[in-house]
């Protein structure tokens, strides 16, 4: 995979026990308290202590990150991947970006960034992920960024040092993204829509509730600056894909034995993608 050569990872890391800023030594990160946080052999380091984990291994499971990087590295979520790096390099100056992905997965969007930004444009970039499978697999494909296994809810990042956070069918944490965002920083996030993978849901599920979708409320300390919707038809050729689809989603969860089995026997799947891509401004 070919990359720019203006990426360069981001550094202003804190320790996530006391909050005191973390220094790089040579395999490990360190505090002024004596907290090391040592990192692995693929470049990444555990910044999740043991007192904030919800259970022994968080996240995505091992299979559903790989399902993930052969689906996406595939391109069939290209335009969705254009349409955020196109929002986040809109009306950025010719400056060093600090960019973090909340909720990276296996790094698809920030490697997508780096590839699509303009010489120029310097990128720090960090991407943190609760699931230990999903930042191995980041670092694997891409060693530039600091990669993080971290949570939304404690990010290990010192505080207004962010211009822009992404987060991509994630779990929001608003105070947190505020905290880490530079006064007037950009918050960008990308929901499903209520047509997203309609087709998918059509059959593996007995009955679809289209509730009318209320508009998001804006969260406090930002300013909504816009909202879009990008709509765009692929089709998957493969059981493959379709099995790595549903893998990837939540509806590998929700969807009962027969409804999964229902899916597992197409061969192919023309599908619909609807997202809700929002940029907010972290009031100053």
């Amino acid at each position: 995979m070919g990359f720019t050569m203006s990426v360069e990872a981001f550094q202003a890391l804190r320790c996530p026990l006391d909050h005191e800023t973390l220094q790089r030594e040579e395999r490990r990160w360190v505090c002024s308290n004596g907290h090391s946080f040592d990192i692995a052999k693929e470049g990444y380091v555990h910044l999740l202590p043991v007192q904030q984990k919800r259970s022994k291994d968080p996240g995505d499971s091992k299979e559903m990150v790989l399902a993930r990087r052969q689906f996406l590295n595939a391109g069939h979520y290209q335009k969705i991947a254009d349409a955020v790096v196109e929002a986040v390099l809109r009306d950025v100056p010719q400056r060093p970006l600090h960019c973090l992905d909340a909720g990276c997965g296996e790094g698809y969007y920030l490697r997508e960034l780096a590839r699509q930004t303009p010489e120029g444009i310097t990128l720090f970039l960090s991407g943190l992920d609760i699931s230990k499978w999903a930042v191995q697999a980041a670092a694997k494909q891409d060693s530039r960024p600091s990669w993080m296994v971290a949570s939304n809810a404690n990010i290990p990042v010192q505080t207004n040092r962010v211009d822009c956070v992404l987060c991509l069918f994630g779990f929001p944490v608003y105070a947190e993204f505020a905290r880490v965002l530079k006064p007037g920083g950009i918050l960008l996030m990308a929901d499903p829509g209520p047509g997203h993978l309609q087709q998918l849901r059509e059959v593996i599920y007995p009955s679809l509730r289209t509730a009318p979708g209320a508009e998001p409320s804006c969260p406090p300390g930002f300013t909504e600056l816009s909202v879009e919707t990008l709509q765009h038809e692929i089709v998957l050729e493969t059981p493959a894909a379709i099995q790595q689809l549903l893998s990837m989603t939540p509806h590998l969860f929700r969807a009962s034995a027969e409804g999964k089995e229902r899916a597992m026997a197409l061969t192919r799947l023309p599908l619909n993608l609807e997202i809700s891509i929002r940029r907010l401004c972290r009031n100053a």
